[in-house]
């Protein structure tokens, strides 16, 4: 099974959205909420290149980017090959 890390914050509707489709996929992950921990927040900004907003999803190590990008995978069916 693929490890994936999905980094959050709790007021986020494109993160809820995103775990939905996980879960839908019976995909487990590890969700890392950066809401209140600049350290965290750093670490997702540094790990995907700059990227600032949420959520930020990676499949084994690889970067697949945000909500939208995950569904466009979906949609291509590239996310089943991941998971």
């Amino acid at each position: 099974m693929a490890k994936i890390e999905i980094y959050t914050t709790s007021s986020c509707p494109y993160c809820v959205k995103a775990k939905t489709l996980l879960i839908k996929k019976n995909a487990s992950f590890e969700e890392i909420d950066i809401s209140n921990d600049a350290d965290l927040r750093q670490a997702m900004i540094q790990k995907t290149g700059g990227r600032t907003s949420v959520p930020q999803i990676f499949i084994d190590g690889r970067h697949i980017g945000g909500c939208d990008d995950l569904y466009a995978l979906d949609k291509t069916g590239e996310l089943g090959k991941l998971l």
